[in-house]
């Protein structure tokens, strides 16, 4: 079944997205997998970040949600986490800046002590046709909030992270099969995962284990916010499952690589793509 042709502004929102998509806020069962943790999930007023910090909630993580200006969406997010019984702290603000990046961890550690698990999930995506098409401070604009804010955000982490303790990037099925459509959106994937599974190896030391996700297509707000509407009437169709995924139906791989019983498992690339395969 198709989406309804539909736009929004960037960065979107949820409440106008049709049909609206499944966070998990009916669903999710937690066990108590994260029991006592703390996490910072950027992105996580909408969409997949939204999913994974209602997962991590009923799960027992307290999160702080970092976020654009979706104040709305991150209040509802907000709303869901507290009504786990976890604390939630919002932070909104750009990621393209450094120093919002060393901002968010330093509010985490002033409201919690510690950071258990990063979750760099915050993402900028545009579709265009041509090269000649994308303006130079797009390119710029989508390193700047794709991989270089996620260079910081690790940066100023990893000191207040000890062993055990998880950081989790959100890369795509871009990153081994890239969609020329999202240039740039498609490169920094790649490089996601290249860091990935770098920085896995450089902080193997310290017990801290690095592992990246790859979403294929997946409803939220940025679909509709940054694809022409003929592509977000078919969004989904091109994978063997023949529909998009839910957010709730990516967080579960999060609550893995962030739980304990992920000891062994790092430096790797993770498919929720609806059976793409990705190498």
């Amino acid at each position: 079944m198709n989406q309804p042709a539909q736009q929004q502004e960037v960065p979107g929102v949820e409440k106008k997205l049709d049909p609206p998509a499944d966070h998990g806020e009916t669903s999710y069962r937690g066990s108590g997998r994260l029991e006592g943790k703390v996490a910072v999930i950027t992105g996580g007023d909408s969409g997949i970040g939204r999913a994974v910090a209602i997962a991590f909630a009923r799960e027992g993580a307290d999160v702080l949600v970092s976020y654009l200006s979706e104040d709305e969406d991150a209040a509802e997010t907000k709303r869901w986490v507290e009504e786990a019984g976890r604390r939630c702290v919002l932070v909104p603000g750009e990621l393209a800046d450094p120093a919002h990046c060393r901002a968010i961890v330093q509010q985490a550690v002033d409201e919690f002590g510690r950071i258990d698990v990063l979750v760099n999930n915050a993402a900028f995506q545009m579709s265009r046709e041509s090269l000649d098409d994308i303006p130079d401070e797009e390119w710029d604009y989508t390193f700047q909030v794709n991989i270089t804010a996620m260079f910081h955000l690790c940066k100023a982490a990893v000191p207040h992270m000890k062993s055990g303790a998880s950081i989790i990037n959100t890369t795509s099925i871009n990153s081994d099969k890239p969609n020329p459509g999202l240039l740039p959106y498609a490169a920094t994937k790649g490089a996601i995962a290249n860091f990935t599974a770098g920085l896995a190896q450089m902080l193997a030391d310290q017990g801290i284990r690095v592992n990246s996700v790859a979403p294929g297509p997946i409803w939220t707000p940025l679909i509709p916010a940054t694809l022409p509407p003929d592509s977000v009437t078919e969004f989904g169709n091109q994978v063997p499952l023949k529909r998009p995924g839910q957010p709730a139906e990516v967080a579960p791989i999060f609550v893995l690589l962030a739980s304990d019983e992920a000891s062994y498992m790092t430096g790797g690339r993770y498919a929720v793509t609806g059976g793409t395969p990705i190498l």
